[in-house]
């Protein structure tokens, strides 16, 4: 699939000086299907190792919900003339960094002290997801039609928001965390056994928890600045993985489920484009089947 989006129904033929340019340019597209590839995959799988549940995603801690206040904020108070300008590197960063922080805040209040726990950490955080969801969807409404297409386009998750001069502060983030992520893959296998047994074995639990946590937080809202909320990606690409690898080590199963990701991802745009001849936001068709797959794992999850 990489291969045909990179070089499949390209108008220009391959001995002219212009066909390598279309193929940087689909390139980009390609790189900014890879990075939220990894993220959503490697992330996914994580944390719902450390919460031992498969039915939950690392979007119960308000990712999408913090990209969309962020951006209708932005709309709302300062116009559309700042909101597209609402570009960059520094507006990347910057999100980045809120999303990171207020995890960051989040894990530090919820999961320190004597009554700390992770149940309650995911409680505030559907809670506080649902407030800025609600608050995003409330200014959205007083929004001009003309507003709200142009920030209606930016929330939709997409590699057509990618912008390549983010990868240079992306990609090596990405790296850092997705390398940390399966160097501590036996920590997670221990820590998959429950608190009890982590303990017993000479793990420290709650440092493995909030470490991963940290590395997710990371993972996921350098994902979503890039590229936009993708709630149900992750879970399908997480749920496949299960199926496809029958086993709990993580050494196996974090770049099986990139690979998962990868090919997910690559090949719904290659369909889209070049054998349905459709245009339209891909996202929606991944979230699509990734809802079906979540209703269907509620219904059987006595067998998955």
């Amino acid at each position: 699939f990489s291969y045909g989006l990179l070089v499949y129904n390209n108008p220009v033929p391959v001995d002219s000086p212009s066909f390598i340019p279309v193929v940087k340019r689909r390139m980009v597209a390609l790189v900014a299907m890879i990075i939220p590839a990894i993220c959503q995959s490697l992330s996914t799988v994580a944390f719902q190792s450390i919460t031992n549940n498969r039915i939950i995603t690392p979007s119960l801690l308000g990712f999408e919900a913090l990209y969309s206040t962020i951006h209708t904020s932005t709309m709302f108070f300062f116009g559309a003339s700042l909101f597209i300008g609402f570009s960059g590197v520094g507006s990347f960063v910057f999100q980045v960094i809120a999303m990171v922080l207020m995890c960051l805040i989040l894990y530090g209040w919820l999961l320190s002290g004597k009554y700390g726990n992770l149940q309650l950490m995911l409680l505030v955080g559907v809670i506080i997801g649902t407030g800025l969801r609600s608050l995003s969807t409330f200014m959205r409404r007083l929004l001009a039609p003309s507003e709200f297409d142009i920030l209606q386009a930016r929330l939709f998750g997409s590699v057509n928001n990618a912008d390549s001069g983010y990868f240079p502060v992306a990609i090596p983030i990405v790296i850092i965390a997705a390398l940390l992520l399966l160097a501590y893959s036996k920590n997670l296998n221990v820590v998959l056994l429950g608190k009890n047994a982590c303990t017993s074995l000479g793990v420290n639990h709650q440092f493995s928890v909030i470490y991963t946590l940290i590395l997710v937080a990371v993972l996921m809202s350098v994902s979503t600045a890039l590229v936009g909320p993708l709630t149900f990606y992750g879970f399908l690409v997480a749920t496949l993985c299960y199926q496809a690898a029958p086993t709990y080590d993580h050494r196996y199963i974090f770049p099986m489920a990139f690979a998962i990701g990868f090919l997910v991802i690559t090949g719904a745009y290659f369909f889209m484009y070049h054998v349905f001849n459709a245009q339209g936001v891909v996202s929606v068709i991944i979230e699509m089947f990734g809802g079906i797959t979540f209703l269907i794992v509620i219904l059987r999850k006595g067998t998955l």
